[in-house]
């Protein structure tokens, strides 16, 4: 692993979840060490939730110094991508500008390789005031995903996250199309015709957060564990793992949760490393992995070793 020896809380065939303070455990992580750094830090919201959270006018100066660790860590062709939605002015339809003053800030050391959206169809109507009872605003229904890069070259490659071809595709794919100058102006060549596989994905990602029961959920209700209020659905860290790494590529998540990241990456054969200073939510994590290789839990209790039964 890329960290200094350390204790973890669990660990797995390819990953490690280290309990503790994340600006502290990323000052143990070695240089030039990480490939991806995937996250969703705690948001700038009005109110506190049980996980912390601070709020927008000091959010920038809160999130800097983790964020100048990781571009250390990361290698020359490593990427940080950042899940974070925005927030509103207090008792205000208006939206904070912190977003975009954090960007600003971060890259003086980052490249912004691409900025992504999250459209979440399954959102409740927010800011309620100005959506549900005054009316005068739409539902937010989206946070900005931000990758940014060391270099300006970082690694990644769009043919790991091909769509299927459109039924319309398809169709132009076996039937042909006539070369020529559209009235957009675009030049639309014989290479179009080409089958690549599938379609490149664009930069908007429409994933559901509407899930109300799964197994981590139904495995940390039977045992009694706490459940964490904010998890991101796994389709969010599974499209950018797969396209900013490989297999063996080493994945650190330093606001983990519930460990999804870590999850994720376990089934897509990339090594992780995953810190989180609440306890209980630690202990819950470790629901989500069906086989681990784990002898101590946080409490230092021993943990029975469980494996897949063979197919």
């Amino acid at each position: 692993m890329s960290i200094n020896k350390l204790a973890p809380a669990y660990e797995t065939s390819l990953g490690k979840c280290f309990l503790g303070d994340a600006l502290e455990l990323l000052k143990k992580v070695k240089d030039n060490s990480i490939s991806l750094v995937m996250t969703s830090p705690p948001f700038a919201l009005r109110r506190q939730k049980a996980y912390g959270n601070v709020d927008a006018a000091s959010y920038v100066d809160w999130i800097l110094p983790f964020a100048w660790e990781i571009q250390r860590i990361l290698k020359p062709d490593g990427s940080f991508v950042m899940d974070l939605a925005g927030a509103w002015n207090p008792k205000k339809g208006t939206r904070s500008l912190f977003q975009y003053e954090l960007i600003l800030k971060l890259c003086q050391r980052f490249h912004l390789a691409q900025e992504f959206y999250w459209y979440n169809p399954s959102k409740l109507p927010t800011p309620a005031e100005w959506v549900t009872i005054r009316r005068t605003r739409v539902k937010d229904a989206v946070n900005m995903v931000w990758w940014l890069s060391k270099t300006d070259e970082p690694q990644a490659d769009n043919r790991r996250v091909l769509k299927p071809y459109s039924k319309s595709m398809k169709r132009l794919l076996r039937d042909g199309y006539d070369t020529a100058i559209r009235p957009s102006q675009h030049e639309i060549g014989p290479n179009f015709q080409k089958d690549n596989g599938g379609a490149i994905p664009p930069n908007l990602l429409s994933i559901p957060n509407c899930r109300s029961a799964d197994s981590y959920i139904k495995k940390c209700r039977e045992k009694g564990l706490t459940i964490h209020p904010a998890r991101f659905p796994e389709p969010l860290p599974e499209f950018f793992i797969q396209f900013l790494t490989s297999a063996g590529d080493t994945v650190l998540d330093p606001f983990s949760g519930s460990n999804v990241t870590g999850a994720v990456s376990q089934r897509l054969g990339r090594k992780w490393i995953s810190f989180e200073v609440n306890e209980e939510y630690v202990q819950s994590s470790l629901m989500r992995f069906d086989e681990h290789t784990s002898t101590t839990d946080v409490r230092g209790n021993k943990t029975q070793v469980r494996k897949k039964k063979p197919a």
